[in-house]
């Protein structure tokens, strides 16, 4: 409820932020939720269900955040809170094995092929703090490569931006993160094959492993290019070094076996070295996990001398959600009915705009999606920066205004589930419509 000392005005949405400013910084608990990006008074959910949130003043809107990934089946699917509420019965966390772990495991490994072991822990971003210590672990090099606009967590050694040239390793990006932690991160350009063999060139003996997101989710939408992902797989081979996939993000969302299927079937016989999940794997409950094939795995405590644990890792709570989430999108024509319903929304999405006159391009694989405000989707950070955030704004607010809840910030990517259907699509594509009316040129 609104906090007692804040004047009756405005509308509810507003007295409960600014009640959360007063005692939660910025009044959210992830930065992007404050709408910062976008102006306004972020919405606060009171529910949700399907397809739809509903917010604390009963408005509601169809969701494409889906809890940023995680919720690919929609809201309240059936059988995931049946197995939910079964799984609370018999206890919330136990800190010793439990079989559904293993059961969690097995799923996965299932549809990931490069994979022999995982190791389950709490969020993305463990995981891939994770994955970077077992790769130095594993080739006892310190040198990390990661490209400018791909977010893999906020563990320090990734919070980094690009240093002067190739020859010159990471800066801090973050207050709080010193300089010496991030002296071995480089960065380098989305996409650019070139700039990536210079790297290798240099610094090739170095590098311990190379983490990059297949399709980028925090530029919005972009999808590395094949032929990037085969250069960078050889020289990871010539070099020695092992290629991390942060499939956070993209594992279960754009197929049943991740973006690296994606790339395998272009690139026959393409695999990752590490491959790092989370959200759809734990269907909406704090669960994410690393894994790679057995030798590289078998480094990791107890076994070997990489140390890494976790009080809640393997939950059983958040195993049970998982589980039940895997067990649905598993089903025969699942991702193939997903994939046309997000496209069906993209190619609505660009008729509209083309009937506004607003340019508009856009992608998608499986249930995640992105769509930019010009004419020629952006290959790298560099280009997404360069689009109009202003009219990308007004925008997200128009559809906001008409019931349709978008990634309150230009560089987020979106998410279709299971749930949204004919009447949600259509819903969106007449909000689409009149919003981009409005944009004007």
């Amino acid at each position: 409820m609104p906090d007692p000392h804040v004047a009756a005005s405005g509308s509810l949405n507003d007295q409960l932020f600014a009640s959360a400013q007063r005692v939660i910084p910025g009044g959210v608990n992830s930065p992007v939720r404050a709408f910062r990006a976008v102006g306004g008074t972020p919405r606060f959910i009171a529910r949700a269900e399907g397809a739809w949130l509903i917010d604390v003043e009963g408005k509601r809107y169809v969701d494409y955040i889906g809890s940023w990934g995680p919720m690919i089946l929609g809201h309240g699917h059936p059988a995931v809170l049946e197995a939910v509420r079964e799984a609370l019965g018999d206890g919330l966390s136990f800190g010793a094995p439990t079989a559904r772990e293993t059961e969690l495991v097995e799923a996965v490994l299932a549809q990931v092929p490069s994979i022999d072991q995982l190791r389950l822990v709490s969020s993305g971003t463990e995981a891939a703090m994770s994955a970077i210590r077992l790769a130095r672990g594993a080739t006892g090099r310190n040198g990390i490569v990661k490209f400018e606009g791909c977010y893999h967590g906020h563990a320090d050694a990734l919070l980094v931006k690009a240093g002067s040239g190739l020859a010159t390793f990471g800066n801090p990006t973050s207050a709080g993160v010193p300089a010496e932690t991030v002296q071995h991160t480089l960065v380098l350009e989305y996409n650019n094959v070139e700039q990536l063999e210079e790297a290798f060139a240099l610094h090739g003996d170095a590098i311990a492993g190379v983490m990059v997101e297949p399709i980028a989710g925090n530029m919005n939408f972009v999808r590395a290019s094949l032929p990037f992902m085969k250069r960078l797989r050889e020289l990871c081979n010539t070099h020695g070094a092992l290629l991390i996939f942060d499939e956070v993000m993209t594992g279960f969302r754009v197929a049943l076996g991740g973006a690296q299927s994606v790339y395998e079937k272009a690139v026959p016989g393409f695999v990752p070295d590490i491959s790092v999940f989370g959200k759809v794997i734990g269907g909406g409950m704090p669960l994410a996990a690393f894994g790679a094939r057995r030798g590289i795995m078998e480094r990791l405590a107890p076994l070997g001398p990489v140390y890494q644990a976790g009080t809640l890792s393997g939950n059983p709570i958040a195993t049970a959600c998982g589980l039940a989430t895997l067990r649905e999108i598993a089903r025969p024509g699942f991702f193939d009915s997903l994939a046309a319903r997000t496209r069906q929304l993209v190619d609505g999405l660009r008729a509209a705009a083309q009937d506004a006159g607003v340019a508009l391009s856009g992608d998608s694989e499986g249930g995640l999606f992105g769509f930019f405000l010009t004419s020629e989707l952006p290959q790298n950070y560099g280009q997404v920066i360069a689009t109009d955030a202003a009219r990308f704004n007004r925008f997200f607010h128009a559809m906001l205004e008409r019931g349709v809840y978008l990634a309150p910030a230009l560089y987020e990517a979106g998410f279709v589930s299971a749930a949204h259907g004919d009447a949600e699509i259509e819903a969106t594509l007449a909000a689409a419509r009149e919003s981009f009316a409005l944009l004007g040129d």
